[in-house]
């Protein structure tokens, strides 16, 4: 796997690429079909004839256009169903848990690791960098836990090609293999949540395993 990638990244982008082509194909075809009927079926110069010669209906052409999209819709849905099973499959083998609390209009971010807990809280800021860190190994699986108190909220990191919807009262848990690259990686709010909205942002810091022990460590002695 290519640094700075992850399996669950490489088949949302492809997935992504894949509908992109078909799209610009059907595109394609559809303008292809426009263009050749005003080339062809307009009416002549000179001609004597009011409009040109006129088809009621055509059963080749009305079976072709009903089964072509149907068949379309049915590959859609198969690569979308099938590439969604497998990103939000959750094994229950991730090391490291964390419970992300999004409210107006911060974060707060529990990490649970060998039993030990360590609590992030943050406040609305101008800067990602400025915002709630959150701490993760490289090339792990990390299991999330989504709630909020008070509104929907979207949890987002851009450079992990994820997005979940935060919203109360309803459980929203995934599992996410992080980046094999270590980096701080911005991430925000995508979901309109208020006055503040544009202000909660945090950051995504990977770090080597034995940084991540560390920290843990660390963190969990000091609360």
């Amino acid at each position: 796997m290519p640094e700075g990638i992850t399996k669950q990244a490489e088949t949302v982008q492809n997935l992504w690429n894949g509908s992109w082509i078909a799209a610009l194909a059907t595109g394609l075809v559809v303008w292809g079909l426009i263009l050749w009927s005003v080339a062809f079926h307009r009416k002549r110069k000179n001609s004597e004839e009011e409009l040109p010669p006129q088809v009621r209906y055509n059963l080749p052409i009305e079976i072709l256009y009903t089964v072509v999209p149907i068949i379309m819709v049915g590959v859609f849905f198969f690569f979308t169903a099938r590439d969604q099973n497998y990103v939000n499959a959750i094994s229950g083998q991730a090391e490291v848990k964390v419970k992300v609390e999004a409210f107006q209009w911060s974060w707060r971010f529990t990490t649970d690791y060998n039993g030990k807990k360590t609590e992030v809280v943050g406040k609305p800021v101008s800067e990602y960098t400025q915002g709630p860190q959150l701490v993760l190994p490289v090339g792990k699986k990390v299991e999330f836990d989504l709630v909020s108190p008070d509104v929907i909220h979207s949890f987002w990191v851009p450079a992990f090609h994820f997005k979940r919807d935060v919203i109360p009262g309803v459980e929203n848990r995934f599992e996410v293999e992080t980046l094999n690259k270590p980096a701080v990686y911005a991430g925000r709010c995508a979901e309109l949540c208020g006055v503040d909205h544009s202000r909660m942002l945090f950051s995504v810091k990977l770090v080597s395993q034995a940084e991540f022990d560390q920290y843990i460590a660390t963190q969990a002695g000091a609360q």
